[in-house]
């Protein structure tokens, strides 16, 4: 398999409400992580980083302009893998430890990454037996709840068990915007099948479809509105039997 290029290995797109859309378009699109950046009137917000192959701060010089919170939506390794180049690193408190102390078997490195997730290998040296995730430990802990201050915008985190332990989503009221990280996306939602898992990740579908939700920014696949949120919310309950 051919290496891309450095400078073609992210792509980055400009939407609206100062959002920008960064990901890696070499990864098949069922691993391709989304990286959210959120522009704010006081400092910016980074959801998730990416896989961590390149330096997102050399190669997408928008995240490093102004200050910035790199908040992780969950620790799996297609979402912390540039966590460490942020001075400003926001994880939930039941994660903390794996962002810290990450290894293949706690980010699901282990389980995932092969050369099989690529349709263009990243550029040398990198090697899928040797990819690990980078220490980065969170210098703010999350809980449900609490608020994420852009100056202009504000973000409430909303704990969202289910995919993983310590996974969030973020709430932007005053615009209907959802960053849902992992656990609601337009794509085959991937789910553990442990009871208390599932039992978790039912209350968090719950909880998020009671939201007046407009756009959905998800952890995987492109972004959606309203009515898909509560259709695929909907759709998934009931084949649940929730």
């Amino acid at each position: 398999m051919n290496r891309a290029h450095p400078k073609d290995w992210y792509r980055v797109r400009t939407l609206s409400d100062g959002v920008t859309w960064i990901d890696e378009p070499h990864i098949k699109e069922f691993f391709r992580c989304n990286v959210w950046h959120i522009r704010g009137r006081d400092r910016d917000m980074l959801v998730d980083s990416g896989m961590g192959v390149l330096s997102l701060r050399k190669w997408v010089p928008l995240v490093t302009e102004r200050p910035l919170d790199a908040v992780a939506s969950h620790t799996h390794f297609d979402h912390v893998g540039t966590h460490h180049e942020f001075p400003c690193r926001l994880c939930h408190a039941a994660e903390a430890d794996i962002l810290a102390n990450p290894t293949r078997a706690n980010t699901f490195a282990n389980a995932y990454v092969t050369d099989d997730i690529f349709t263009t290998l990243p550029p040398a040296p990198y090697q899928s037996t040797t990819y690990t995730v980078k220490s980065a430990p969170a210098t703010r802990i999350l809980q449900d709840h609490d608020v994420i201050d852009l100056g202009d915008r504000s973000f409430e985190v909303i704990h969202t068990p289910g995919h993983s332990p310590g996974g969030i989503a973020l709430w932007e009221q005053a615009t209907g915007l959802l960053v849902s990280g992992d656990i609601v996306y337009d794509g085959p939602l991937i789910e553990s099948d442990d009871p208390q898992d599932q039992a978790d990740y039912v209350a968090s579908m719950k909880r998020l479809l009671d939201l007046p939700v407009q756009t959905v920014h998800g952890g995987h696949f492109p972004s959606y509105g309203g009515d898909r949120h509560r259709q695929i919310i909907t759709d998934w309950l009931r084949a649940k039997g929730a």
